[in-house]
């Protein structure tokens, strides 16, 4: 399932943090999670209105294979900026669970993909007569004919029906076929990291789909990248936008806990050079794998394990959403490739050479 073409952030010796990654350094080292994307790409030139150019797609995330609706995972949705028209929030915020596999898309899409998605799951279980579908979105207007509303019931069905566990495709797939990040090409980004042993060997495991900043305000492990590279061309773009970032964890955790968890993807944010601006749509949905919930209970009361409150694997859970989240971010980045979209528009990939050489002058890079 990965194609990448470009290298990513850690094959050009570039590190965040100190815990260790997953075997694919992605969200499917949390077992059971799945991701599968489908892309649109076609046309060129003039924009017109519903026929293209079509630079946009659909980005699926299994929490596990079975049936979510009857077999819920916990769940939680931060929000650090609300210029955003994600469907699904308030039932997950109220109920604190996840009965639907969570799909990234553009904008103008949400209500079309969440309608096949319905589709999707009845298919699956016909007794469904009421569901929370979880689409989140981000605008790629700037090279995507997004009027025309492209992502249609058989694309969401191909990113559902081929979501795989293993490596993930990054940069200019799925729903992030569109997408521009502080001055470059955007795109999906994922990474993981594996808490020590003895801190219970919890994995956490980040998604986003990344569509935000100037770039100005990039950075890089700390290091001032985007003006190092200011004058590097450019099409104009204002640095509004938005970033949906998903977590997913195997750590048995309440919703309460979860969601101080999930704010910490705020923190990895931030890193990269965001300060979530006026039109920017910032949202995190993070969802545990464990202690799952069914859809109707024989128990009155159930009996379910947690994370003792006493800090010691919290401050760890921290630790990795935080890592997580700026290394995706900053794989995202690296994996998308300079992309020509309505009337010209183009965005530059991330000039991967000159990066590294400005790292290394800042010895950041190996």
């Amino acid at each position: 399932m990965n194609s990448n073409k470009r290298p990513r952030a850690r094959d050009v010796g570039i590190s965040f943090g100190f815990l260790p990654t997953g075997i694919h350094n992605a969200i499917t080292d949390v077992a059971g999670v799945k991701v599968g994307h489908c892309t649109l790409i076609r046309g060129e030139g003039a924009r017109q209105a519903g026929v293209g150019p079509v630079r946009t797609g659909v980005t699926a995330i299994l929490p596990h294979d079975g049936d979510l609706f009857e077999d819920k995972v916990a769940a939680v949705v931060h929000v650090v900026n609300g210029f955003g028209k994600a469907m699904g929030i308030a039932q997950i915020q109220e109920l604190g669970t996840l009965e639907t596999p969570i799909l990234l898309t553009n904008t103008l899409n949400v209500g079309k993909a969440a309608d096949a998605l319905i589709d999707w799951m009845i298919e699956r279980n016909p007794k469904i007569m009421s569901l929370n579908p979880m689409v989140g979105e981000c605008n790629d207007s700037s090279l995507n004919d997004i009027q025309g509303r492209h992502v249609h019931k058989e694309h969401v069905y191909a990113a559902l029906n081929g979501a795989e566990s293993g490596p993930v495709a990054e940069g200019v797939v799925g729903g992030g076929t569109g997408m521009s990040c502080l001055g470059f090409k955007g795109g999906i980004g994922t990474s993981s990291r594996v808490l020590p042993t003895e801190m219970g060997g919890f994995t956490v495991g980040v998604l986003v789909m990344a569509n935000f900043g100037r770039r100005q305000d990039l950075l890089i492990s700390g290091v001032p990248v985007g003006r190092e590279l200011i004058n590097w061309p450019e099409t104009d773009h204002p640095g509004d936008g938005s970033i949906m970032m998903i977590l997913a964890t195997d750590a048995p955790l309440s919703t309460r806990q979860l969601t101080r968890v999930a704010k910490r993807c705020a923190f990895g944010l931030s890193r990269t050079g965001s300060v979530a601006s006026h039109g920017s749509g910032d949202f995190v949905v993070a969802f545990s794998t464990t202690n799952r919930q069914p859809n109707r209970s024989e128990q009155l009361v159930r009996t379910v394990q947690r994370l003792a409150e006493d800090g010691r694997a919290l401050t760890n859970l921290f630790d990795a959403t935080v890592e997580a989240t700026e290394e995706a971010i900053i794989n995202a980045l690296f994996a998308a490739e300079t992309t020509v979209g309505c009337d010209g528009t183009t965005r530059y990939g991330l000039p991967i050479e000159e990066t590294v050489a400005i790292l290394k002058k800042y010895k950041r890079a190996l």
